[in-house]
């Protein structure tokens, strides 16, 4: 629940983004796409973009800024695997400063600068340890050793003897505040949750290091709260206590003391951003929206702040001043422009700030933007150079009306030189979540999909964030159902371009999107002609026995209580309809998934299998949930890719 990810003139190359033209205020009011609308752009260069180069090209996320404000520390597989690395801020050749097999990221420099902590976990099992490696290189020590128990999210204390993060033993339900004694290496918990699934973070600490400022979430992300915790006593004081479900979840602390920066979906169930007076507990809003906005950080003077708005899966980056609110937008190029820092994306001299931008057929990368000029320059360089001479085709953003009325948004990919004659393959991508939102991020899977010839959309069904509260909690109790019919819904309008075949149809997606995979094959079988599913879910009341307590709750959040529910949780269930398939199915699964465990796949794949369906598997080793290594992802899409080849062409 997860986003951080040059600029680049996109019209000129390959067409207008938004299949619509008018401007939308907020979910409300956005116009419905007309299907006859959609166009495939001529473009006599298009050819397939090889896979190789398309993964070959990196991923750069989780920056942070050495306090001299000097270098930046950053997460990317420029090796194939996500290790540390560290540039100047002027810019220059990046070094690696860590090697592993296994996901590093969440670096932060200790604020003398001489040492970076940061998690990692084994062969995907997501139990993070703390480690530490010297600022400029050397061997990297593990601080906390607890194989049973995940730490993440250091943050460390103004004067570096304290380092707070987030603590959940393996078995365990809720994520608490624990801290670091530097000096000792010794852990303690500061807060002790109680309710199952709920959730603390540690947002700042204070001045003087004696208070630390967190959120606190319930488990299927519709309530939170803002806290003020006591360090020597860990005595808690609400900040935002309220009625009913509302979310407020803190980001930064000003330099003064007295304001938090929030973001809240008081206003009407959608989220917009505040500073909250700690003294007087009350509210000034920054912003007014009924699409998505969300706090950044107060600057090292306390004189401006940041957030970022998502309108409708595009995101743009904004800097407010504190004292009028009136904010100025980061003139970058279209698809999701943000920042990154930990714990601020401010430089500590506060004149400049590190933003991401990247689209779904642009790369991601790291920028430094000069706040005096406005000037950004780029300090990370993803793509491989051969795709730079490949045009790759931008999402369309398009809506369309579901079975009972709702707006449903979709990012919908045409390939190029494509006539609306009926005869060509398409994909239906359902995004993972549920609790979760498709936005226009680069994708390498997508490309390689759609340079390929497949007509591709991804819709953001009901459940989904991004469209208010209401709209987010439309599936509860309700997975499989009202949102499946979202997505058949996006397949009428795929139909009705003009440009697909009916019968040359398939589905694919990761975790919810693997439920949902298995749960369309199963309930709607006519509509699909192949399915390739991630690790997605086959049945819920298994899951609840297999995979990570946290999630459990997560699960229990949506669908309610297993023993009162428990016809729910059949009927919610892909196992329940799943004998009903006629798409041949391919199964993609990692062999040490926390989240969904490798004996989901094994049930779709002995069921099938008694059935005589055309199905297959392959489980990768030492993957989690999705796959990190490079080698495993280039392999995962060309079996994907054969398996639509072969049914669908």
């Amino acid at each position: 629940m997860r986003i951080d990810r040059v600029l680049r003139v996109w019209i000129a190359v390959s067409g207008c983004l938004c299949a619509t033209s008018a401007a939308a205020t907020g979910p409300d009011d956005r116009a419905i796409t007309d299907p006859h609308s959609v166009i495939s752009a001529a473009q006599p260069g298009a050819r397939p973009a090889p896979i190789d180069d398309l993964f070959y090209t990196r991923s750069v996320f989780g920056a942070a800024w050495s306090p001299d404000g000097e270098q930046i520390v950053f997460t990317s597989d420029i090796s194939g695997r996500l290790n540390l690395w560290k540039v100047r801020a002027s810019g220059g050749w990046p070094i690696q400063l860590t090697q592993s097999d296994d996901v590093q990221s969440g670096a932060a420099w200790s604020p003398d600068g001489k040492w970076i902590v940061y998690q990692q976990d084994h062969a995907g099992n997501e139990l993070y340890d703390l480690y530490a490696i010297p600022g400029d290189g050397g061997e990297p020590v593990n601080l906390t050793n607890t194989p049973e128990i995940r730490e993440q999210d250091p943050r460390w204390s103004h004067d570096g003897k304290t380092i707070a993060f987030a603590y959940k033993p393996k078995e365990g339900t809720q994520y608490d505040i624990a801290l670091l004694d530097w000096a000792t290496r010794n852990i303690h918990k500061l807060t002790n949750e109680k309710q199952p699934g709920y959730s603390w973070s540690a947002v700042a600490w204070s001045k003087d290091d004696n208070t630390i400022y967190a959120s606190r979430i319930n488990p299927p992300f519709t309530d939170a709260d803002v806290y003020r915790i006591d360090v020597s006593t860990g005595k808690l004081e609400n900040l935002t206590a309220h009625q009913g479900t509302v979310r407020y979840l803190a980001s930064s602390l000003s330099p003064d003391g007295g304001k938090l920066l929030v973001s809240s979906d008081e206003k009407g169930g959608y989220m917009n951003v505040a500073l909250l007076d700690i003294a007087s507990k009350k509210l000034t809003w920054a912003t007014d929206l009924k699409w998505e906005a969300f706090s950044g950080n107060f600057s090292p003077d306390g004189k401006s702040f940041t957030y970022l708005i998502n309108e409708d899966g595009l995101t743009n980056a904004y800097l407010a001043d504190t004292a009028t609110n009136k904010a100025e937008k980061l003139e970058l190029a279209q698809g999701l422009n943000g920042f990154s820092g930990n714990p601020t994306e401010f430089a500590p001299q506060g004149d400049r700030v590190i933003v991401t931008h990247e689209a779904s057929n642009q790369p991601g990368d790291l920028w430094i933007y000069n706040i005096g000029n406005r000037h950004p320059e780029q300090l990370t360089f993803s793509t491989i150079a051969s795709l730079h001479a490949i045009p790759l085709p931008p999402a369309q953003i398009i809506h369309y009306k579901s079975f009972d009325g709702k707006i449903i948004t979709a990012l919908l990919w045409i390939p190029f030189n494509f006539k609306p004659d009926g005869t060509h393959p398409a994909l239906v991508i359902p995004h993972g979540g549920p609790t979760g939102q498709r936005v226009d991020y680069w994708s390498p899977e997508v490309q390689a999909l759609v340079s390929r010839g497949y007509i591709c959309i991804a819709p953001n069904v009901r459940g989904s964030t991004g469209y208010g509260l209401s709209f987010q909690k439309a599936n509860l109790q309700d997975l499989g159902g009202g949102d499946l019919k979202d997505e058949i819904a996006g397949v009428e309008f795929l139909k009705a371009t003009g440009f697909v075949d009916p019968k040359k149809i398939g589905i694919t997606g990761g975790s919810y999107g693997g439920f949902m995979t298995l749960m369309a094959i199963g309930k709607t079988p006519d509509v699909w002609a192949a399915a390739v599913e991630l690790y997605g879910i086959i049945n819920w009341s298994s899951m609840l026995k297999s995979s990570d307590p946290s999630l459990n709750e997560y699960l229990k959040g949506l669908l309610g209580d297993p023993k009162t529910n428990a016809k729910i949780y059949e009927d919610d269930s892909p196992i329940t309809y799943i004998r009903n398939e006629k798409a041949p199915l391919l199964v993609l699964q990692g062999d040490n998934d926390p989240r969904v465990p490798k004996e989901e796949a094994q049930q779709v794949i002995d069921i099938l299998k008694k059935e005589g369906r055309v199905v297959d598997v392959h489980y990768y080793p030492n993957e989690g949930h999705g796959f990190a290594k490079r080698e495993n992802q280039i392999d995962s899409v060309r079996r994907t890719i054969d398996w639509f080849d072969k049914y669908l062409r």
